[in-house]
């Protein structure tokens, strides 16, 4: 090859399709039919035409035409701009062009197959910012074309903004003028001229098969070419298929014609009619063609020339030839003729175009491009002098054949990652490619019987999930049918067979999108060439590209100081791909190990393991000896092959790029793309060299005791180097890597973090799928846009060429390791850095990605080892210290270990591992300079501890605190953890010896503000720590204060009553027994600011006690005893039962807290007597009702026993003492009201139970009473059971009872002297009563004469006692 490289880059991954604008275009034809989407083989968004705009105002942009000419693309290759896409209402013809009109308007003309000329207008801004914001001022005019039917298929030639040539199907061609003022008019007015091809006679002789051609497609125009624009030059050069060539004037048409020497073209097209003598006349191709190109040569703008390409048959020699034609004075005149080269043969030229005297050509050679390029002298085309042909190909790509992709396998891992791998390697596959060629997979997989995969209906976030996941997803491991063993092998094969049918879709696809189309230039005479899906550029080959491209292609080295490298290429052939693939992977694992003997002894050793001379047959081994005997000095030779790989070209900055740095540069992702193409090249050009050098050495490896041990470090060095550079090279990257949170240290890395996070953008493919390399250039942002210098330079930042030895990490390499973590690529970096020897900054950079990665173990354990390289005894060598300096915070080494502890503790403070947050504080604490302030130190342990739940060492730091402010800081926080944590066992294990006061400070604020509905439980919590220490009286106030928290809870809340009512019960109960625990003595306490639970705004006022109300002489405080808390407790617990019982939620307080009396009542209304007459008793209420409703029952009882028995009589009648009473129900139930009368009823209660229980009998139907009943009141009330006989008409019974009442009496006389005159007291006035209500009954009671005369003695013996 001759120094030139074709590089490029596919635009799919740079510009993806859902990045575009699309803007509808309309149409004024009202019959136009709905545009057709045909069926065809190539994909609707590879480029079908294509041409190139470049001026200083625009930079490049692209045009492109896609889905078969609905849709017209701009791409901007010289910045970011979004892409436009203009949809059109029918197919457009090729070509349309662009224009840039007055610096500030692009213009997109074009025709469409309905006869309507489109002119779009797009406003753009200066400083490359182009259509940015002004997309809402585009605007579009439409001109229909009148002298045309039916559907418009001729060739179009746009020259310009004002003129468009047609060429019709008979040979006519059709110009188009327009004079556009910029003014925004939408009615664009055009004039219209038809030319014919010759005169009336050619015309008339077209009629007559006799005289004409015998092919009427003969004069059909397939190329036309005007002056480049802008030109006020309106004349127009065609070539027809019979190869005649014609000048066409404006309003005068076609005043010369020529038809150019005849030859065969590629697909021959002989004549119908008569035969010629001599050859049959061949007619060129049918389809448009670019064969005709108008160029002034330098010097000479108004003298133009012609160059018509005129294409040969196919042979092994060339691929045609061009001839120079001078249209001086409207003749065309034959200069001469350029031979093609030999290259040429069987390539189609796709497009040429003559620069500075200089004529590139485009071919498609065998479906890549290649590009050649000669000088234009007319001296020696006219002296049919021989010219010199330079080519360009792109550098050779391993193609994923089968027999590659048997390479592939041979490699470690699964099937399905080698696979996967080598189809996401970038610049293989597009993204597009990649789409396309899964989507046609999932839709055959899918027209497959049965029910489809899983993985072909789910939807994936990215192209790589959805090939990883959906290719060999039909492929099933199935069991033998006779023996029941899994196949294996079967399996394997039909995986391996899907994969490579998934891969041959991909290459099938890739072959199409690389077809050229169109060649452009930019700059100072910078080539380039489009592709369908793909721009490419023709550059220069640095020095390892050429020797490879060179060798690749079986040539001779010229320079003979590089002949060790065609030996090294024939060593490479001999050996085998096996031998050498096997050799690679010996590299390989050599390189990942320390290096700890001398590089000879360790060839020598691999040596004898791999055998690798045993793969060389004698004849191969004597052939390569001798010609290595060729070379003079085989030392000389091997340095300079090292030169020659690890060299790099910065260049010398040239004058216009002082110029370039005055200006902003361009911000161009193509130029990136390029240069990304080319580094990759590079590097697989280096190591394929390195590779060959280094069988060299195990080709040697008995003679390497006798070299020099550093010519041997530097081999292994630069292998290593380029090794890893192949490594970056073949990476992907993804487009949502972001940067380790812990490396965000200013707003701008915030700022891009939130612009990567792609929120809003769901759709697959919606950003630019870039290489890692890529991505590189992009963080680097390098402003140099030539190449390979701008490729060179990147290299150079690296640093993994420039070492010399790899038993060191040098600083630039270490530092490019950091680089890639901090951009985000952790597993390159980590790779990186499996690489390099374990120095202490390669341990660093491991250590942070460990960190990112979250294995905190590993970072930890290796940030604790390096803490001995800081400090001034540390043994660090030169190189070393710089790699670490280089990768610290600000590149500085920390003075000493304690400053670099506390940075690490930052790292990992940052990542919220406070863990080791707190070891590593607490090891800079351990070796902190005297005098240091460790205040904040301590507080980070102790809180971290705390934090943590480590209490044991969360107590053991707080003593250790040298600050007693602290130490009061810290208790709150530790008591509060540790009782959130149930470690209150713990807690009270502590000790805090003069700090107890404020463990008990803390407790009691939380157990007076916190919700008491929630754990952990402060109050029961302070009650522990009071019961530990002996305080029985505040532990007991602690309960108490409990239950009267939640009776306000519940009196705020009835519907809380459920849930609280039991918790308030305990809380009582706890405080008895606390209480009960104290001296008798001192069975109180205080209750301080006291509160009436049914006063509302007291109740407010309790939520929160300021502490000032806790101070001495501030109490406003009630003074509650043992008793008070035994009322309340049985109080509640009434309370709750007969909520329990009733089975019924309280709507309101009142509902759940009834009056006490009220609680008897229920009970006893439920027959729950046991239970009525004790808590009755407890809280010291009247039973009058109690027992008349007991009464009650006896009498149903004796009359009802059915009835009553029915009813629930468990509390009372069913006891186990009641039980075991002889008698009836009946008799049961008045034995248990005569013991509850005599456990309740007596003369401190005046006897009133039994009264009401007597009176309730006698209401009771006339019952009478029981004889114990009565005995008990006659003995203790007998005035009270005298009035009752007569209020209830017993007369008999009353006289009955006054007489044993005076004989009572008198008895008692009998017996002892009255002392005083109420011992002969007598109710004088009730026994009057009952003589009076005796004598007024008629007939007269029997015993009633009897009582007149114990009255009439009665009185008798007073008056003796006067």
């Amino acid at each position: 090859m001759d120094g030139s490289l074709l590089i490029g880059t596919h635009l799919s991954s740079l510009f993806p399709q859902s990045r575009a604008l699309s803007i509808y275009i309309q149409t004024q034809r009202v019959d136009t039919p709905l545009p057709t989407i045909e069926k065809e083989s190539d994909p609707a968004e590879h480029a079908i035409y294509s041409s190139i705009l470049h001026t200083p105002p625009t930079g490049t942009i692209l045009l492109r035409v896609l889905h078969g000419g609905l849709i017209a693309e701009l791409v901007s290759l010289s910045s970011q701009k979004q892409p436009l896409r203009f949809v059109f209402p029918s197919p457009i013809l090729l070509s349309p062009a662009i224009f840039l009109w007055e610096n500030d308007e692009i213009h997109l003309i074009a025709v469409a197959i309905t006869g309507s000329v489109y002119r779009t207008v797009i406003p753009i801004g200066g400083g490359l910012e182009l259509w940015h914001d002004q997309t809402q001022n585009i605007w579009t005019s439409e001109y229909l074309v009148k002298n045309f039917s039916g559907t418009m298929n001729g060739l179009v030639h746009i020259h310009g903004a004002h003129c468009v040539f047609v060429g019709l199907s008979n040979g006519f061609l059709m110009r188009l003028e327009t004079e556009y003022t910029g003014s925004g008019r939408l009615d664009d007015e055009w004039t219209e001229s038809i030319f014919q091809a010759g005169s009336f006679l050619s015309s008339f002789k077209s009629f007559l098969p006799s005289l004409g051609n015998a092919n009427p497609n003969a004069g059909e125009i397939i190329s036309m070419a005007t002056h480049p624009w802008p030109t006020d030059i309106g004349h127009v050069w065609t070539l027809s298929r019979d190869r005649v060539l014609r000048l066409w004037k404006p309003k005068i048409g076609c005043v010369v014609a020529k038809t150019l020497s005849s030859g065969l073209g590629r697909e021959a097209s002989p004549m119908q009619g008569r035969a010629s003598p001599g050859k049959p006349q061949v007619l060129l191709d049918a389809e448009r063609q670019t064969l005709l190109r108008v160029f002034s040569f330098t010097g000479e703008d108004d003298r133009f020339y012609v160059l018509a390409f005129l294409p040969a048959v196919p042979s092994s020699t060339f691929g045609g030839s061009f001839q120079l034609l001078d249209t001086l004075s409207d003749h065309i005149n034959e200069v001469g003729t350029i031979q093609c080269s030999r290259h040429t043969a069987h390539c189609h030229l796709q497009d040429f175009m003559v620069l500075d005297n200089v004529l590139y050509t485009l071919w498609d050679r065998q479906g890549q491009s290649m590009v050649e390029k000669t000088m234009l002298d007319l001296s020696t085309i006219s002296n049919e002098g021989l010219c010199i042909w330079e080519s360009g190909l792109g550098a050779p790509e391993a193609e994923l054949t089968p027999a590659h992709l048997e390479e592939v396998l041979m490699g470690k891992g699964s099937m399905t990652d080698k696979f996967f791998d080598a189809v996401m390697r970038p610049n293989l596959f597009s993204t597009l490619t990649l789409k396309i060629a899964i989507d046609q997979y999932t839709d055959a997989c899918l027209s497959l019987p049965g029910l489809p995969p899983h993985p072909l209906t789910v939807t994936y976030a990215s192209l790589e999930e959805n090939i990883a996941a959906v290719v060999g997803c039909t492929v099933n491991l199935n069991r033998d049918p006779t023996t029941g063993a899994l196949q294996h092998d079967k399996y394997w094969n039909a995986l391996k067979r899907d994969w490579e049918g998934f891969i041959a879709r991909c290459r099938e696809i890739e072959r199409s999108a690389r077809w050229p189309l169109v060649l452009g230039a930019q700059g100072q005479g910078e080539i380039i060439i489009v592709e369908r899906e793909r721009v490419s550029a023709l550059v220069a080959e640095d020095l390892p590209i050429h020797l490879h491209q060179v060798l690749s292609r079986d040539l001779r080295i010229a320079d003979s100081q590089y002949d060790l490298f065609g030996i090294l290429w024939s060593l490479r052939h001999k050996v085998g791909p096996q031998t050498m693939y096997s050799l690679e992977n010996c590299l390989v694992s050599l390189m990942h190990q320390e290096i700890a003997f001398p590089f000879a002894d360790i060839l020598k050793d691999q040596a004898s393991q791999f055998h690798f001379k045993d793969n060389l047959d004698e004849g191969a081994h004597v052939w390569l000896s001798g010609r290595l005997t060729s070379i003079d000095n085989l030392d000389e030779a091997v340095r300079t092959s090292l030169d020659v790989i690890g060299g790099l070209d910065m260049g010398v900055k040239r004058e216009e790029d002082e110029v370039e740095l005055l200006l902003p540069p361009p911000d161009s992702d193509w130029f990136r793309g390029l240069t990304a193409s080319y580094i990759t090249t590079s590097a697989n050009a280096r190591y394929d060299l390195c590779l060959c050098l280094m069988a060299l050495l195990f080709f040697l490896v008995d003679d390497l005791a006798d070299w020099d041990p550093s010519l041997l470090a530097e081999v292994f060095a630069v292998f290593r180097g380029t090794a890893i550079l192949r490594y970056i090279v073949r990476q992907p990257s993804s487009a949502t890597t972001q940067t380790p949170l812990d490396d965000v240290s200013s707003a701008d890395d915030v700022v891009s973090l939130l612009q990567n996070m792609q929120v809003s953008r769901n759709r697959i493919h919606s950003t630019p799928t870039y290489s890692l390399v890529h991505r590189l250039l992009i963080q680097a942002g390098d402003t140099s846009h030539v190449l390979p210098e701008a490729a060179h330079r990147w290299l150079d930042n690296t640093g993994l060429l420039q070492s010399v030895t790899p038993a060191v990490a040098s600083s630039a390499e270490v530092s490019f390791c950091e680089k890639l973590r901090v951009f985000g690529y952790m597993h390159v970096s980590r790779e990186l850095l499996s690489w390099l020897p374990r120095s202490p900054g390669v341990s660093y950079v491991l250590s942070r990605i460990w960190l990112n990665a979250g294995r905190v173990d590993d970072a930890a354990y290796i940030f604790e080892k390096l803490a001995a390289c800081f400090g001034p005894d540390n043994a660090l060598g030169q190189e070393d210290r710089d790699a670490l300096q280089n990768v610290l915070p600000s590149s500085q080494l920390f003075d000493t270990s304690h400053s670099f502890y506390l940075y690490i503790a930052t790292l990992f403070k940052s990542n919220s591992l406070q863990h080791y947050e707190v070891h590593f504080t607490q090891l800079a604490l351990s070796v902190a300079p005297p005098n240091t302030d460790t205040l904040s130190l301590w507080h980070t342990v102790v809180r971290g501890y705390i934090d943590l739940g480590l209490f044991d060492e969360a107590y053991a730091a707080w003593v250790s605190t040298p600050s007693d402010v602290q130490k009061r800081e810290h208790i709150g926080q530790l008591v509060y953890r540790m009782c959130e944590s149930n470690q209150v066992d713990k807690l009270s294990s502590f000790n805090f010896a003069e700090y107890a006061d404020e463990v008990e400070d803390a407790l009691s604020f939380k157990a007076r503000n916190a919700d008491l509905s929630i754990q952990p439980s402060y109050p029961h919590i302070l009650y522990s720590w009071f019961l530990l220490r002996g305080d029985y009286r505040n532990a007991a106030l602690t309960m108490y204060q409990r239950a009267r928290k939640l009776q306000e809870l519940m009196i705020r809340d009835p519907s809380l009553v459920t849930r609280l009512a039991s918790d308030q019960l305990e809380a009582y109960m706890i405080s008895m027994n606390a209480l009960s625990l104290a001296d008798s003595k001192n069975l109180w306490f205080l209750l301080p600011n006291s509160i009436d639970a049914k006063n509302e705004h007291k109740r407010q006022t309790s939520s929160n006690i300021p502490e000032y109300k806790y101070s001495p002489a501030k109490y406003e405080s009630e003074i509650v005893q043992l008793s008070d808390i035994q009322y309340e407790y049985t109080l509640l617990s009434a309370q709750l039962d007969l909520m329990v019982r009733e089975s019924t939620l309280p709507s309101s307080s009142t509902e759940f807290f009834p009056p006490p009396s009220s609680i008897v009542l229920k009970m006893a209304q439920s027959n729950r007597f046991n239970m009525a007459l004790a808590t009755a008793r407890s809280l010291e209420v009247d039973m009058t009702d109690l027992f008349a409703h007991l009464t009650t029952q006896c009498l149903r009882l004796s009359h009802h026993p059915d009835v009553v028995v029915q009813e629930d009589t468990s509390d009372w009648l069913l006891t186990d003492n009641v039980l075991t009473w002889p008698g009836s129900p009946a008799d049961k139930g008045w034995r248990y009201l005569r013991e509850s009368l005599k456990r309740h009823d007596g003369i401190d209660t005046d006897f009133k139970y039994s009264k009401i229980t007597l009176e309730t009998i006698l209401n009771f139907h006339s019952s009478l009473p029981p004889p114990w009943l009565l005995q008990v009141l006659e003995e203790h009330h007998p005035e009270y059971i005298i009035r009752v006989s007569l209020r209830f008409g017993n007369l008999d019974q009353a006289i009955d009872y006054t007489l044993s009442l005076i004989r009572k009496i008198d008895r008692q006389l009998a017996r002892e002297t009255p002392k005083h005159a109420a011992s002969t007291w007598l109710p004088y006035a009730l026994v009057d009563q009952v003589l009076v209500s005796g004598m007024a009954q008629e007939p007269s009671p029997t015993r009633l004469s009897e009582l007149r005369m114990e009255v009439t003695n009665r009185v008798k013996r007073m008056q003796k006692l006067l």
